[in-house]
Formats: C-alpha cells, structure tokens, sequence
C-alpha cells in the first residue's frame, strides 16, 4: 500500500525535528564570528572521529544502494555486497597511505592535489570535469532516485519529493561541513535502524512462509532454499557473470572502483581532511566497520524478497511493463511494514537520500569556490566572500539538479548501474593519475595530462571494441562472455583493470621520455649570489657561486607517516579476519 498512516508520519516527523534542531544546536555552538573558508568546507579540527566516520557512511548509502542493491541481491545474491565488503579493506589502504599524504602536504581538495603535484592546467582540467559529473551524474542520479523510492513508498508526487529533498539537504549543508558532519551521526542511527526494521520484517516473512519463527530461522531458510544466492565469486557459466566477472572482484578491477572513490574523490576524503592524523584515521577505521554491516541492510532484504517470489509471492508487485523489475524488491517489502515501523525505514531512506544530497552539494561548493572562483575571477576574495560564494553554489548546484534529474533516464538504467557507468569511463585514468602522483616521483604533467583524457579514450574504445573486433578468443580465459547475441563483450570490471593498466604503462614511458626535461623543470642553475630561493642547494663554489634552485612542486613523502598506531593495527586486523571469514565461508 503506497501511503503513510498517521504513526508513519509523527515517526517522520520525529526524525525531521531531531535533525533539525540538533542542527541548529550544532551550527550555533560551533559558529565562530572569524570563521574560514576551511572551517565551513572542511570543518577544520571540529569533527570527532565517530563523526567522521557517520559522515562517511551517511555520504556513501543512499538510494541507489536501498534500492538498486537491493534489486541487485534480487538478481545477482549476495555476490553483490563484493561492493560493500572490498570498500571496507579499501578503507584501511586510505587511512593508511593516503589520507597521511594529503594531511601531510595540507591537500584540501583533489584539484588542489593535482595543482601541487603536477601544474594548474591538469588541476584545472579535473576540476571542471569533477564539477561536471557531481552536478550532472551524482547529485542528479541521488536525487532522482531518491525521489523515486520515497515516491513509491508514501505515493506522493515525484517532483513534490524532489523539491523536498532538495530542501531539505540544502538548510543542513548551508551550515557547513560541521553541520553536516554532525547530523550525519543522527542520520546514520535513522538509516541503520530503519535498515534493520526492513531486514527483520524480511526474514521474519520468510520464516513464518515455511513454518517457523525468528529471524535465524528465516536466514538459514534463506541460505537453504535460495543457495544458489549465496556465492560472492561467479564462475563463467553464471549468467551474472558480466557484472561481477570471478576473481576480478578480489585481484583486479573492483580495486580500482574502490580505491579511486575512496582514496581520490573530494565527496569522500573531504570528511577527513579537516582533522588531525589520528582522528581521521579513527574515523575511517569506523566507516570500515560500519560497512561490513551494509550487506545485512541493503542486499539481504533482496535476497529474501528473491525467495518469497520465487515461492509465489509479490508477483504482480515485482513487475513494470510486464517484466520483473529488480529495483521493485526494497520499495515492495517497506510497503508491508506496519505503521509506525514503515515511518522508521521511510526516515532511514530519506536520511540516507539527505545525507548523500548534502555531502555531495558541500564538495561541489568546496570545489567551485576554491579551486576554480578564487583561483580564476576573485583571486582576492576574503573569507567571508568564499563562504557566501559557496553557499550560492550549493543552491544553484540543487536547482540544476532538480531541472535536469528528469531527462536523463536514470530510472531505465538503474541508479546502480547509472553510476557505475559513467564514473567508470574515467576512473582508471583518474586512479592512475592519483597513485603514480603520489608514490613515483619522476611522474610527469604530460602523463597526468595523458591519464585524464587517454584514459577516458580508452575506456570508451573498450566499451566499443565488441561492435567491430571478434572477442572470442578471450571466453578462455574470463576477459570476454556471450551478451547472448553472439557479440562477446568485456565484462566491466575487466575494462577497468586493461585501461589502468595502460594508462600506469603509457605514464611510465611518457615520464622517462620526458626525464631530462622533468630535471630541467625542477632545477635551475642560477649565477647569481643574492637572488634565489632560501631552500636553495649550493652545487659549486667559486668566484661566481653556482645555486641549485629547488621549486615548489612535488609532495613531502615520507615512510614514517604510513605508521600506525597499535590500536588502528589490532582494528584493521580485525577487519580482514571477517573478510577472510566470509569469502571463505560463501566463496
């Protein structure tokens, strides 16, 4: 039933008014008369570790993971939450070797990272490309599907949820990154608790369809009767297997999906940027736990709905057009909940949808604002002008969202799927950018130049490749399957990992190529004993004292900043034990 009781409502309601007024609360007591553009965008020193880590989580779940990781644990089993659980090891390599480079070299942004490392035309070029996919994909794709679950779940209009929505995450980030950092640990407790609420009801279902009582019951019916769900690596024969090929998601592309998200994109290390090293590790460490528990919230409620189909029920619920839809199975199960307990899961989505909404408009803000506004048509602005400046571009950012969310035909790819697609043109040759940037340092600005539009080349050359070249060859080993239109077609991940490694190749060659100019770029000898810089190395002494002049460029990198505390080890292992564990027990 597509409507909210009363209960639901005051449940809501109850939601809206924690989060708002603690909000306030927050906004005022941390309101500083001399704040910063970096205590508005980043929060500089203000967030606690839990609340860096609730801003992680709150920033990565949202509709397309209730929804469309649902619909996928429908269709693909728990194979799916490869996503969620590669995320969490991910997270550990983060904190531990990137997040002590950008804290170290006090990186704000990622095109600030780019401008540091290699020059501003690289800088420059990322930054209007990265404003382009947050406003035209993410915030887009968030919104509208968003709007689209809430929609199906309480029937009212689309574009009234859409406006709301928009509203919504626009009050909370126009108090800045402390507002959102801090609210995010409420909307965090919404989302996980009203997650739960929908597994319980789900396995509850499928216990009591064969008899018996409790949610154990209802799991280990589960792994009985729908087993073929409940193996995280796919062979070549799995029909499935496009979308998650083997071992791809342990050794190969799932690592690039991940670390490029995780480790290179302002929406996510911005959480972490404003604290001190131990703090953000603490935090990131958090999120690492938190994410092993997503699969139990967005993939087994899917799975469920998968065997209560399969057993005769919702078969006129799960279809569109005459074909069942995936994406159908979270809406559907949330729609039998009872009132009050439907109000909960209702908030946990729109919590999870504002959430997203807001951390995704604050990095679009901070990118505009510092990285292209100060730097291109006010390189004078004072602070109090960058942080109007960044609040106008989260409106403008929402209402270009709000205008455009409709036409793009997110709803027939799937918001999954939407997403995966086109951050995945460019996310190898972004992720090889970041880590050759980071760890080689004979890496050039033409290599990095080459990796952001090589990159993206090449990624649609390997889309295309099937419609003139004869793949067959490459069934034997994984790398090419039967679309069942006798085309044989690179699964995704796969075209991820052959244009990393590529483009990590052609940056290599282009670097040393490039080896006696790069030298020429870092050094220049000056004859001349009064005019050069004070970090200057004095190469020979004579009457007219030779000066080896060091420039600015480059990153300060040491080993001695990827050591970590005892506790964050003991945390870490912890994590990798329980992945070790479950890979084994559902290979």
């Amino acid at each position: 039933m597509k409507t909210l009781e009363t209960k639901d409502y005051i449940v809501f309601l109850v939601y809206f008014l924690i989060i708002a007024v603690y909000g306030f609360w927050v906004y005022r007591r941390k309101k500083s008369a001399n704040a910063t553009s970096k205590d508005y965008f980043l929060a500089e020193g203000s967030l606690t570790w839990w609340a860096i880590g609730a801003s992680l989580i709150a920033s990565n779940i949202s509709a397309e993971q209730f929804i469309g990781m649902s619909g996928s644990g429908f269709k693909l089993g728990l194979a799916i939450a490869t996503y969620e659980w590669m995320a969490a090891a991910t997270l550990i390599i983060v904190a531990v070797f990137f997040i002590p480079v950008y804290l170290k070299n006090k990186i704000y942004t990622m095109p600030q990272f780019l401008n540091k490392r290699y020059n501003s035309t690289v800088s420059m070029i990322m930054a209007v490309f990265w404003l382009l996919l947050y406003v035209v994909v993410n915030l887009t794709s968030i919104l509208y599907l968003g709007a689209l679950a809430i929609t199906s779940i309480s029937g009212i209009d689309l574009n009234i949820c859409m406006f709301a929505l928009a509203a919504f995450a626009v009050i909370i980030t126009l108090g800045g990154m402390k507002v959102i950092g801090y609210t995010d640990v409420i909307q965090v407790f919404f989302l996980i608790l009203g997650g739960l609420a929908t597994t319980y009801l789900a396995l509850n279902m499928v216990s009591e369809h064969y008899g018996s009582s409790g949610v154990l019951s209802g799991f280990s019916h589960l792994t009985n009767k729908a087993g073929d769900h409940f193996h995280m690596i796919f062979d070549k024969s799995n029909p499935n297997y496009m979308s998650l090929p083997g071992l791809t998601v342990l050794i190969g592309g799932m690592w690039i999906v991940n670390l490029n998200y995780w480790g290179c994109n302002q929406y996510i290390t911005q959480r972490a940027l404003g604290a001190d090293l131990k703090t953000a590790r603490g935090g990131i460490l958090f999120a690492a736990f938190l994410k092993m528990l997503m699969p139990l919230i967005v993939v087994i409620p899917g799975i469920a709905a998968y065997l209560l189909y399969k057993e005769g029920a919702f078969q006129t619920e799960m279809l569109q057009g005459g074909e069942v839809n995936p994406d159908k199975a979270y809406p559907v199960l949330l729609n039998l909940l009872p009132a009050g307990l439907k109000g909960l899961s209702f908030a946990a989505l729109v919590a999870a949808v504002v959430a997203s909404l807001a951390g995704k408009a604050n990095s679009i803000a901070t990118i505009f604002t510092l990285d292209i506004y100060k730097k291109v048509f006010n390189t004078n602005a004072n602070e109090k002008k960058l942080v109007n400046i960044g609040k106008i571009t989260v409106v403008a950012a929402m209402l270009l969202a709000i205008i455009i969310a409709p036409h793009l035909g997110i709803d027939k790819k799937g918001g999954f799927e939407y997403i995966q697609e086109y951050t995945g043109f460019v996310s190898p040759g972004i992720f090889a950018m970041f880590i050759l940037g980071f760890f080689w340092k004979r890496t050039t600005s033409n290599a990095a130049l080459f990796a952001t539009i090589g990159g993206f080349i090449l990624s649609v050359f390997f889309k295309f490749l099937p419609t003139f070249a004869d793949l067959s060859f490459l069934a034997s080993s994984g790398f090419s399957k039967d679309n069942g239109s006798g085309v044989y077609e690179i699964p995704f991940l796969d075209r991820m990992g052959f244009v990393f490694a590529i483009c990590v190749a052609i940056m290599v060659i282009i670097s040393l190529l490039e080896g006696k100019k790069a030298i020429s770029d870092e050094v220049e000898l000056v004859d001349d004993t009064h005019h050069f810089e004070e970090d200057a190395e004095v190469v020979t002494t004579d009457a007219n004292t030779t000066v080896k002049v060091k420039k600015s460029k480059g990153l300060e990198v040491d080993t001695s900043m990827f050591k970590t505390t005892p506790g964050f080890a003991v945390g870490a292992l912890i994590i990798v034990g329980l992945l070790v564990a479950l890979y084994t027990i559902y290979w």
